[in-house]
This record gives structure tokens, C-alpha cells and sequence, in this order.
């Protein structure tokens, strides 16, 4: 029987740029998927550093995705765009969206979307494309991260920071991350990270000669930048590879190429939104071979901080901008 689909559904938009006051529930029609795409029935949405940015003013939506926030779901599958042979309706999924997660119901390509387990709660399942895919890629593809390596990451009870603690143990490294409060580092340290650096305590650069015994570590991923990067520099060891993931410190760096040079370090770094659908395909395919199996066996679960009413994506910005959270935050619908 074919679902009849409303005309019109609650989103969250953004007025105006500015503070989380700005998030506020609309009316709007909902949209109808194109070829290759499906419409899911939003149960939740992740909520992200980026979705910040954006109502911020500073991360606008590329010119062919929804204006509205939110880049990652899990519902059920509503309708089918033409050409679609590869889920069904009524299908439990998660996706990677380029945009119209905060919404009752959003737009997906059908290739970014991944079949949720019955093992797994919806509300993770929520919280599981964008982490999950920004870290494969910049750990695992562009940083070459490989068994018995070790990994420095900062913000390591991040969404980003969690995820990268859970893939990287999941594949043979080692990982040090830096935290801002010793109960943070606890915390990361029972997520499974093998050693946090409270960095207000304690010079990270000094922290990673200690533990690494005076070796660095292989791979640096980095979502501070500014500063932050000729002090990770320092951290790692000769052939080392630093990923830059966001600008949170500042997007320019001074650097000595020298060193760069003579210890035959690689810089590199990627967004993800922008990218194209093509490449996103394949970074699903590779994340479905590698990495779900994990998840339908019950091996990577998101670690969960809080949950909030859609109409309450105001309060869930407002808890990610004051920097207590803990792993992942996501909206009910």
C-alpha cells in the first residue's frame, strides 16, 4: 500500500544568522526525492559542530542542499526517487545528508544510506554518518592510519573525538587524545582511549614525548589548527601524517618547512559537506564493507550524550556551544 505522504511537515530553520535563538520550527512543504534519492521519515537527527557553524553564518549550505540544518538521520524510508532498487519502504536506515536533517521528513541520496540493525536504537543510529564517515576518511584514507600506529586526537570527548576513539581502538591503535578537565580524560580513557592529556594542566607536546618515549606519534588528527599546529608538529615522529579536520583555533598557521621537510611529514586535511555526491557513494561503500559489519554485530555503538525534542534544537546548540557534552547529541523527531 502506498504511504500517503503530508504536504507539509515541522522544520527547523534558520531566520537569520546568529545565536541558537535563531532555530526556530516552521511549516514547509515536504519535498519529494529526485532520481537516485529517497525521502526517510526522520525519527532523529545529529546534531553537529558544523550545523553550529552554519546558523552561525559561517557554513552556508552548498548551492544545491537544503538551507535547512542538519546533516545526518535515521528514520524509515517514506518514498522512493526514480531508479532506486536498492532499499525499500518502511526500511530502518541512516544517512549521510548534505543538509534538511532538522525536519520531519529529509531528502537522502540512496547510496549514503545505511541499513540500521534491529540491534540498534534508532537515536544512534542518528548519531553514527557523520562521524563515522568524516573520521574513516581522514583517519583511515587520507592519514593512512594503520595497525599498531598511534593517533593523537584533540577534543577527544567530541562527537568527533569519541568516534575517532571507538574506530581507531576497533582497528588496532593506539590512541592518545587531549580533553580539557580531568574528568573528561576519565571519561575518554573508559571510552577506550589509552591515554587523555588534560591540555589546561598539561603541555600536550610534553605529555606525547613521555608516553611515546620521546618517538611522536604517526597521525595527528586536528580540529583546533591556528596555533595548535607547529605544536603538533613537535608530537609527531619522522614520516608522521596531520589531518586537519576543522578550524576551531583559527584558520592560519606559521609553520617551518624545514622541518617539514626533514622529517618528510604530509599535511593534509578535507570537508566533508562539500564534497561530491560520486565521492560520497564510494566512501559509503568502503564504510559499509569495512566498518558496519562491526555495527550490525553490536562492536561500534556512538557514545550517547543527550537527546532533545526537535522544537528544542535551540537548548541542543546551546549544549553543544557550552562544551560539557560528551559524544554524540541528537534531536527526536
Amino acid at each position: 500500500m502506498t504511504q500517503v505522504l503530508p504536504e507539509h511537515m515541522t522544520a527547523i530553520a534558520i531566520d537569520a544568522p546568529g545565536g541558537p535563538e535563531v532555530l526556530v520550527p516552521r511549516e514547509v512543504p515536504v519535498p519529494r526525492p529526485g532520481p537516485g534519492e529517497v525521502l526517510i521519515k526522520v525519527a532523529y537527527a545529529g546534531v553537529n559542530r558544523p550545523d553550529v557553524l552554519q546558523r552561525q553564518g559561517n557554513y552556508p549550505a552548498p548551492a544545491d542542499a537544503s538551507p535547512l540544518p542538519g546533516l545526518e538521520v535515521a528514520g524509515s524510508v517514506a518514498l522512493l526517487g526514480e531508479g532506486v532498487t536498492t532499499l525499500l519502504p518502511g526500511e530502518r536506515v541512516c544517512a549521510l545528508v548534505a543538509g534538511g536533517g532538522y525536519a520531519e521528513y529529509c531528502i537522502a541520496d540512496a547510496a549514503q544510506c545505511l541499513p540500521v540493525p534491529e540491534s540498534l536504537p534508532l537515536a544512534q543510529a542518528a548519531a553514527l554518518p557523520e562521524g563515522l564517515f568524516t573520521v574513516w576518511h581522514n583517519v583511515f584514507e587520507r592519514g593512512w592510519a594503520s595497525e599498531g600506529e598511534t593517533m593523537l586526537v584533540h577534543g577527544g570527548t567530541s562527537g568527533i573525538g569519541t568516534m575517532a576513539i571507538l574506530l581507531g581502538k576497533l582497528f588496532g591503535l593506539t590512541v592518545i587524545v587531549t580533553c580539557g578537565s580531568p574528568e573528561k580524560c576519565e571519561r575518554a580513557r573508559e571510552i577506550g582511549a589509552d591515554h587523555a592529556i588534560d591540555y589546561k594542566a598539561q603541555d600536550f607536546v610534553e605529555e606525547v614525548a613521555r608516553i611515546t618515549g620521546g618517538r611522536g606519534v604517526d597521525l595527528v588528527l586536528d580540529m583546533i589548527s591556528g596555533d595548535y599546529v607547529p605544536r603538533n608538529l613537535k608530537c609527531l615522529a619522522e614520516d608522521g601524517r596531520h589531518v586537519t579536520i576543522a578550524v576551531l583555533g583559527g584558520a592560519k598557521a606559521t609553520l617551518n618547512m624545514a622541518v617539514v621537510m626533514s622529517r618528510r611529514y604530509t599535511l593534509t586535511g578535507s570537508t566533508l559537506r562539500a564534497r561530491s555526491r560520486e565521492f560520497k557513494r564510494l566512501l559509503a561503500q568502503e564504510i559499509a564493507a569495512q566498518v558496519w559489519p562491526h555495527v550490525e554485530r553490536g562492536e561500534l555503538r556512538p557514545v550517547m550524550d543527550a537527546c532533545f525534542p526537535l522544537a528544542q534544537a535551540s537548548e541542543a546548540h546551546r549544549r553543544m556551544e557550552a562544551g560539557d557534552h560528551i559524544g554524540k547529541i541528537v534531536l527526536e523527531v
